[in-house]
């Protein structure tokens, strides 16, 4: 059982995510001033049901079936039970089960806080998504269509047809077309999940003040003055009021969640692995316990 914290809830965990490059992350073995944490559980992105909440507490209390993403310098979410920040935690969405909405909190916060939070997408503007049949992917393809963009992307050729479904516009197969840079020209917003040099054969797509968005490695500052461009690279942020809006899109099927493959807890190695293959549409999730 884990030590609660004097903000935490705890909760009984149905479903956990598996973010594959997780195990390489400096976080995923410290606490939040630097000690080791190991051994060290995985696991933030969750689905579960509360079994106490802090005293005060009026708005979430035991019982309520939630979803949320845990903090990163601390265990996760992959076991029987995770101490988590209340604040973090949003009712989950009522139209889809624990383990399709344990794959909507990490990738689904990262895509609404790279399109909106930083870029500030609007109606009307074109955005290019590197990597769009990914986690993050799946979901940004889906919001910025919501929001009324015109939605370019990038993926191997046989996810064109499921990216169109979500509501891309234009579609590119990178086996087929590598070079995206040949044939794009003034985009709103690049948002690269791919990584590698995706991030520099895109300055030339992006127009003049346009926002470069990567959630895969930082970019030096000198390269947005260059190009006179904005942007950042970020790590995505727990965030309830993000949620409880993906929680209502969901439910009004503006937005869906995808599920690659479901492991039982016990197959989590076996999970991951299959998770740093890559190449995979939707998430793969452990499924720790049957809920309602």
């Amino acid at each position: 059982m884990p030590v609660l914290q004097p903000r935490d809830a705890l909760v009984r965990v149905c479903a956990t995510g598996i973010t594959r490059t997780e195990l390489t992350w400096d976080q995923t073995y410290q606490n939040a001033e630097g000690s080791p944490r190991i051994p060290t559980i995985p696991g933030h992105e969750f689905s579960g049901v509360i079994e106490s909440v802090p005293p005060g507490i009026r708005d979430l209390g035991p019982g309520d079936s939630v979803y949320g993403l845990a903090d990163f310098p601390r265990n996760g979410s992959a076991a029987e039970f995770v101490a988590v920040r209340v604040s973090n935690l949003a009712l989950k969405p009522r139209s889809i089960d624990h383990v399709h909405s344990a794959a909507a909190t990490l990738s689904g916060l990262t895509a609404w806080q790279a399109l909106f939070t930083h870029a500030g997408l609007e109606r009307g503007q074109k955005i290019l998504i590197c990597g769009a049949a990914g986690g993050v992917g799946t979901f940004a393809v889906q919001l910025a269509h919501w929001k009324g963009a015109y939605v370019i992307t990038t993926s191997s050729g046989a996810n064109l047809d499921f990216l169109r479904g979500l509501g891309a516009d234009q579609t590119i197969d990178y086996s087929i077309q590598p070079h995206f840079e040949d044939q794009l020209r003034d985009i709103d917003v690049v948002l690269d999940a791919v990584g590698g040099d995706t991030v520099q054969r895109s300055w030339t797509v992006l127009r003049r003040g346009g926002y470069m968005v990567s959630i895969t490695k930082p970019i030096p500052e000198q390269d947005f003055r260059e190009h006179n461009a904005r942007g950042l690279f970020f790590i995505v942020e727990p965030n309830r009021d993000q949620q409880e809006e993906m929680a209502k899109l969901i439910d009004d099927g503006s937005l869906k969640t995808f599920v690659a493959s479901i492991f039982p807890l016990a197959r989590a190695r076996q999970a991951f692995e299959l998770g740093l293959q890559g190449h995979t549409p939707g998430k793969i999730v452990l499924e720790v316990r049957d809920h309602a």
